[in-house]
């Protein structure tokens, strides 16, 4: 019974008006936290694998409740490593986050309301934003914004609400010694996660076509699709 509906306890992360110093703490425990967990392995994993080898050569991304720009940070180095050019847009609610990065082109908004034309970007993609929002109706209406502003594709994912994760999060924030604020934020985080069916339903409300979700990992759920007009990958 404990995680069998999603919680919605606010998050001290989200407040707005925290200290810009405490903010940058919080930021920095999270980037500790993206590396441990291998955030950004999905992405570089799934990316070229749905796209094809030639198109990743050159795309441009928009993420969604991109905070500080870690994952987009970490995608772009990763690519240049391969001789790739992505470049990232980070969007978020949040200026003093977007503040704080110092890698992509960042814009203040709604990941609701997109300040962008349909189509902008060749890839749309969201990690651990949608547990953020509050309503299944707010949910739905991410994904279709997204799916509007994406050319070519989307890739989301966010955390999976179950036992497992909350224990190995638990271990994780009390062994690094991590704030009491930024713990109980890890354990709400869980608690606000979804499940497949959950997305599953969300996706075909958001009518997104073809979209997959699945379990990855254990540990997190993704979402993928692909626009039928999209270029053949190499």
């Amino acid at each position: 019974m404990f995680f069998k509906r999603r919680i919605l306890q606010a998050e001290y992360f989200d407040a707005m008006d925290r200290p810009a110093s405490e903010m940058a703490e919080a930021y920095a425990m999270l980037a500790f936290v993206n590396r441990v967990c291998l955030l950004a392995r999905p992405f570089q994993r799934l990316l070229p694998k749905m796209l094809g080898g030639e198109r990743c050569r050159s795309l441009t991304l928009l993420d969604l409740g991109a905070g500080d720009g870690w994952l987009g940070s970490e995608l772009t180095r990763w690519a240049a490593k391969r001789g790739w050019d992505w470049r990232v847009t980070n969007l978020d609610l949040n200026a003093r986050a977007l503040s704080l990065s110092n890698n992509g082109h960042g814009v203040v908004g709604s990941a609701l309301a997109l300040p962008f034309r349909d189509g902008a970007f060749d890839v749309v993609m969201a990690s651990q934003m949608a547990h953020h929002l509050a309503t299944d109706d707010e949910v739905g209406l991410h994904f279709k914004e997204a799916w509007r502003v994406a050319r070519e594709a989307v890739l989301f994912n966010d955390l999976h609400r179950n036992v497992g994760l909350y224990a190995a999060i638990w271990l994780l924030l009390r062994w690094r010694g991590a704030p009491e604020t930024f713990l109980s934020d890890g354990l709400v985080s869980v608690r606000r996660g979804w499940r497949v069916k959950e997305w599953r339903e969300l996706a075909g409300r958001a009518e997104i076509p073809g979209a997959r979700v699945w379990l990855y990992s254990g540990s997190r759920i993704m979402l993928e699709a692909r626009k039928k007009n999209a270029k053949a990958g190499a």
